[in-house]
């Protein structure tokens, strides 16, 4: 029985790997032909325009600049293109003073390491440095002499710019869809708040803590993706139209990540509430009749942050902002029918959260602040 249970379990696990494997190698092609015909180009234009014999590091730097990292291509292609310098002018030095040897390459794999550490934090720099350095070294010094690996590597590097430039992919895509990721996760938070009020569960509104802290990583995330777009809007013609869309989601992202950073604080103060019986019943039924009007709104305006279509995003924004609005002229301990202090304490750290909200969906900080009910 066990073993029956085991193979089926094997079987479902293998049928997920396989439709996921699937779906991300669907969803990869047009940047897998874009970085095939990037490499095979440098490699062909070192090749047959300058000369070069065998210019493998022209593919594997176009390759490495393009990729599929969300890192911003520009700074790839710069730190490519640096570290193979830099790494085969240290490898060179030190080969001159040290000679070629097994402990050789050990001292200058390490110093240049060092090296790269000290003078850029990037993890391609490091790479690229270390590499280039260990090469010179213990390899033999190509027909054109050890600076043709760094030319190869430039070519590389602008080719892959060249492709952002000439054929970028919508940089609006994949902000769109971690804004969408993230407020859910924030509107899920304030579900579970809700759920842990009615049930009187404070090991649900911990979860809900704990759900909120795991969000942070989110953030960084689509921070960035933010970097990266917004380099792709500022080098190609074709998008450069929508820099200013991706600049109001940078703006909204930063009320965001405040909105879930107290998220945080509320959801740690409602387990304590919870745990002390600060809230009568009607306290509690009108606090999480709010936290899951919240979400609600949340899930609106997800849809207008994502939403292509610049008048149907209007449209969004708006119903968000009028039911967001609506929400927090409710936030007042007395309207609420909280008594306690503890109880008001909570009332008390929703309010900014709702300002952060408001302010997301484009309204001004003052006129946010103006619409909680007065102390």
């Amino acid at each position: 029985m066990a073993a029956a249970t085991g193979l089926s379990a094997s079987r479902r696990f293998l049928r997920g790997r396989i439709r996921t494997g699937l779906i991300r190698s669907r969803n990869s092609l047009i940047p897998a032909i874009q970085m095939t015909v990037c490499a095979v180009g440098a490699y062909a234009f070192a090749e047959y325009v300058l000369g070069h014999s065998g210019p493998l590091f022209a593919a594997t730097s176009s390759l490495i600049a393009l990729g599929f990292s969300r890192d911003p291509r520009l700074r790839r292609v710069v730190e490519v293109g640096l570290g193979c310098t830099i790494g085969i002018a240290v490898g060179d030095l030190l080969l001159h003073w040290l000679g070629s040897g097994i402990w050789q390459a050990a001292v200058v794999l390490l110093f240049s390491i060092l090296l790269a550490r000290f003078l850029d934090s990037g993890s391609i720099f490091t790479t690229q440095l270390g590499l280039q350095s260990l090469l010179v070294v213990l390899l033999p010094a190509p027909a054109g002499g050890p600076f043709t690996r760094s030319l190869d590597a430039v070519v590389g590097g602008l080719c892959a710019l060249l492709v952002t430039i000439l054929i970028p992919k919508d940089p609006r895509r994949e902000p769109r869809r971690d804004v969408q990721k993230l407020l859910h996760e924030l509107a899920e938070v304030l579900r579970e708040c809700a759920t842990a009020l009615s049930d009187s569960d404070s090991t649900q509104a911990w979860h809900a803590l704990i759900r909120g802290r795991n969000c942070q990583p989110l953030v960084d995330s689509m921070r960035q993706t933010l970097r990266a777009s917004g380099e792709v809007a500022t080098l190609s013609p074709a998008y450069r139209r929508h820099k200013d869309e991706l600049d109001r989601l940078e703006q909204s992202l930063d009320f965001i990540d405040l909105a879930l950073r107290n998220s945080r604080v509320f959801a740690r103060r409602l387990t304590s509430a919870i745990n002390h019986a600060a809230l009568s019943d009607d306290a509690t039924e009108n606090i999480a009749e709010v936290l899951q009007e919240t979400a609600a709104a949340i899930d609106e305006l997800s849809l207008g942050l994502a939403e292509t279509h610049d008048g149907v995003r209007r449209a969004h924004l708006r119903t968000a902002r009028q039911d967001l609005s609506g929400i927090a002229l409710r936030l007042h301990p007395k309207l609420l029918e909280v008594q306690r202090l503890e109880g008001e304490t909570v009332v008390m750290l929703f309010r900014p959260l709702m300002v952060d909200l408001l302010e997301a969906t484009g309204m001004d900080s003052r006129e946010a602040r103006d619409v909680l009910p007065a102390l």
